[in-house]
This record gives structure tokens, C-alpha cells and sequence, in this order.
């Protein structure tokens, strides 16, 4: 599956430094740290039912700028994202529109594309959709079924097409001692998130509750793959995300990122089954969750419909990068509440940066640059970028200060490198 056309990186003078992140298993900042000068990152994509809202931008501007910050400190980055582009909420959605599923995926991880590119965020190196990876779970699952890290649950009548006997495949949680640990949730409370985000504690014949689903057997009217030894099918949520990162990533993640929903039970789940797959008992060195976006009082959610389209804002007017500024007005862990005056204080705000840039000399930018570094290396705080930027644009625009030759160029390169947004004027 092919990503979006990246944006040219201006060059900026030296380099940034490690950058830390809040880890949320830890519960504590931490360090990133790879092999070397290699990085990696994994970054659960979208289930494509459904248009692009400020929260999944608010998420993947936070990947973004942690891409940005590893390649200004010299890192040679490895970025992987998926798209669940067969799950139960987008083949419901295709039966309540009246178009087929594969279709609606289409059309909206196109629409996806569009948005992240007109953002300028950065593609990731690997974009990845299920069902063009459906070998490499049967693989994964197969490998747990002989390991006996997996069990088969028979499955309800006129299920499983020319095979009902081989049944779902489920993971077996009991053999992770680990599992919990990253989330630090109570039984209940994990019961509880597992039941509201898809998960079948209630089924019968599993040998635990929160055992999670492998590989779905065929139902009348679902799609289906040739699964080999485990019948027809479709793979599970959580399995998916692991065999990616596994696949492409190899055998240590060093940050696995995601929206705040993720940490249980999704993230919590496929670094379990990455542990069974790789045999490593920490897969994941790092985990990062960002913050969740409301509107009207409530979660920003497709389910619940209050949703502020990226896509919808561009069509209204509003400049991309205005609404990139919105996004980076807020620290990525923070939960937020657009408001429409938002965007007009942004639009405000991009247009003082431009004119401020527009000239040929200003006030010193080094001190700029030094502090946009620190603020993202210190576990990416935009705003307090945000705010290094606007007080040099204030003297700027009183023309405060020393004037140096070059220097809103080089904050122009400082903006555009490390916060992605572009103070070219559109034409």
C-alpha cells in the first residue's frame, strides 16, 4: 500500500539531541533509545470507515514531530503505520452505506492520505493494510498454535465455511506472566475496557476471560482468506499490529505509539503477542500515548458523530497549516476541546510568523532554534516551541533588538524543519 509524497526537509545548522519521552508502562520520562544512530517506530494507523478528525491528526502530528526531532539529532529513521482496512466497524459502516467494504476502505484511506499530506505530515517508511498482510498472520498464528502460546474455540453453526471443526484461534494470555503490566489496570477494570473496545469476555469455551482473538473463522457474509491449517477467515485486532511490527521492525520496537484509547486493551494485547512471537520479554523499549480531543463537551469519536473533519475545515477555507498550528497549540499527551475560535487564533498566529519571516534581517534566531530543539527533545512540547517562536516574531514585528542578516530565514527553516509548518504564502 503506498503512503503520501513527503515534504522537503530544510537543513538546519548542528543537530538536536536525544529526545525523551513520557512512557506510559513506566509512567515516567524516559530516553528513546535504538542501535546506534537507528530508530524505529510503530504507529497503529486508522480504520478507514470513516473520515480524518482532529484527534487522529492530533495523534499522527504528534509522530511527526518525534520523526522530525530523530532526524534533526542525525537518527536514520524506520517508521512503520498500518491501516486496519477489515475490521467490524468498517464492514458494518459498508452495510449500513450500501457500498462494499473494500470500497469504503479505499476511499477512506485516500481521503487519510489527502489530509496527512495537505498537513505536511511525514509518511511513514512502510504503510501497511491488513489485507494485504493476511499471509503473514496466518504465519504468526500458525507459529502460536504449535508453540501452544494459542487454542482453538468452536464456533456457532454455519460458521467456517468447508471446515467448522478447526474454530477460531485465540491467544492464551495465561502463558504471558507480563501481560498487564504496561496498562497497570485492576481484573475489573480491564474486563470492563476489553468489553467496550471489541473485546468477547462472555464466549464460550475460551480459557480466560481476556483472552483476545487470533484469527476469526468464516461467517456468512464476512470476507475470508485461505488461512491454511486454520481454515478460512480473518485475523483478529491485536495480532495484526504485532505481526506488522515484527515483520517489519524486527525484534525490538522502540517506541510503539498511539492514541490514549490504545494502551489496553490493544497495545497491551499485541505486545503480548509479540513477546510469544519474538521470544524477547521486553519487545517494546518505549510507549507513547497522546491525548484525546473533544468537541461539544464530549471525546472527539466516530461513534458518537461530533466529529471536526480535517478535511472539512480545508473545504470551509481554513489553510492546512493554520489548522496544523490548532493541533500544536496543545501538548501531544494533553486532552483538549477544539473551539472554533481555535482556528481563527491560529490563522492569526500563522500570519504574524509569515510576516515576520518575510523580511530580510530580524532579531538573533539561534536562541530559537536552541529552544525549539530543547522543547521537542523534552518530550515534545509544541506549545512551549510554539512559544519560543512567537516571542522572536514579537520582536521581530516591533523590530526589537540587533538586526542579523539571514536570521528569519533561519527561523523560517526552524518552523518549516522541526514543527512542520510552512511559511511560504500559497499561491
Amino acid at each position: 500500500m503506498h503512503s503520501w509524497s513527503a515534504p522537503a526537509i530544510p537543513t538546519l545548522p548542528g543537530k538536536g539531541s536525544i529526545v525523551n519521552l513520557h512512557d506510559t508502562a513506566a509512567a515516567a520520562l524516559a530516553p528513546t533509545r535504538g542501535v546506534g544512530d537507528r530508530a524505529n517506530l510503530y504507529v497503529c494507523g486508522i480504520t478507514p470507515y470513516d473520515a480524518t478528525h482532529l484527534g487522529h491528526a492530533s495523534t499522527y502530528l504528534a509522530y511527526d514531530l518525534l520523526v522530525r526531532a530523530w532526524r534533526d539529532a542525525g537518527r536514520r529513521v524506520t517508521y512503520v503505520q498500518n491501516v486496519t482496512d477489515v475490521d467490524d466497524p468498517l464492514l458494518e459502516r459498508a452495510t449500513e452505506s450500501g457500498v462494499s467494504w473494500r470500497q469504503l476502505a479505499e476511499d477512506q484511506t485516500d481521503l487519510f492520505r489527502s489530509d496527512m499530506a495537505a498537513l505536511r505530515v511525514l509518511p511513514p517508511d512502510s504503510y501497511v493494510g491488513v489485507v494485504e498482510a493476511v499471509d503473514v498472520v496466518v504465519a504468526a498464528v500458525e507459529h502460536m498454535l504449535e508453540e501452544g502460546t494459542a487454542y482453538r474455540v468452536s464456533i456457532p453453526d454455519g460458521a467456517g465455511g468447508r471446515a467448522p471443526e478447526l474454530g477460531d484461534v485465540y491467544a492464551d494470555l495465561s502463558i504471558d506472566p507480563l501481560f498487564g503490566t504496561g496498562a497497570r489496570l485492576e481484573q475489573d477494570e480491564m474486563m470492563r475496557v476489553f468489553a467496550e473496545n471489541g473485546g468477547d469476555p462472555e464466549r464460550p469455551g475460551k480459557r480466560q476471560a481476556l483472552d483476545p482473538l487470533l484469527w476469526r473463522r468464516t461467517r456468512p457474509g464476512e470476507p475470508e482468506w485461505d488461512g491454511g491449517v486454520l481454515g478460512t477467515g480473518r485475523p483478529g485486532w491485536h495480532i495484526e499490529c504485532a505481526c506488522l511490527a515484527h515483520a517489519y521492525l524486527g525484534a525490538h520496537v522502540e517506541v510503539q505509539g498511539g492514541g490514549r484509547d490504545l494502551v489496553f486493551p490493544h497495545h497491551e494485547m499485541s505486545e503480548s503477542h509479540l513477546r510469544m512471537l519474538g521470544g524477547d520479554t521486553m519487545p517494546v523499549m518505549l510507549h507513547s500515548h497522546a491525548g484525546l480531543v473533544g468537541y461539544d463537551g464530549e471525546k472527539m469519536s466516530k461513534s458518537r458523530g461530533n466529529l471536526v473533519l480535517v478535511s472539512r475545515l480545508v473545504a470551509g477555507g481554513a489553510e492546512p497549516m493554520a489548522v496544523r498550528l490548532v493541533v500544536l497549540g496543545h501538548h501531544y499527551r494533553s486532552d483538549w476541546e477544539y473551539r472554533d475560535e481555535d482556528l481563527a487564533a491560529a490563522e492569526v498566529r500563522l500570519d504574524r510568523w509569515r510576516r515576520a519571516c518575510e523580511t530580510g534581517s530580524g532579531p538573533d534566531a539561534e536562541p530559537v532554534l536552541a529552544e525549539v530543539r530543547a522543547a521537542l527533545a523534552d518530550d515534545l512540547d509544541a506549545p512551549r516551541a510554539v512559544a519560543a517562536v512567537d516571542a522572536w516574531v514579537e520582536r521581530a514585528l516591533d523590530g526589537a533588538g540587533d538586526q542579523v542578516d539571514g536570521a528569519p530565514d533561519l527561523v523560517r527553516r526552524t518552523v518549516d524543519a522541526l514543527l512542520g509548518v510552512s511559511l511560504l504564502r500559497p499561491s
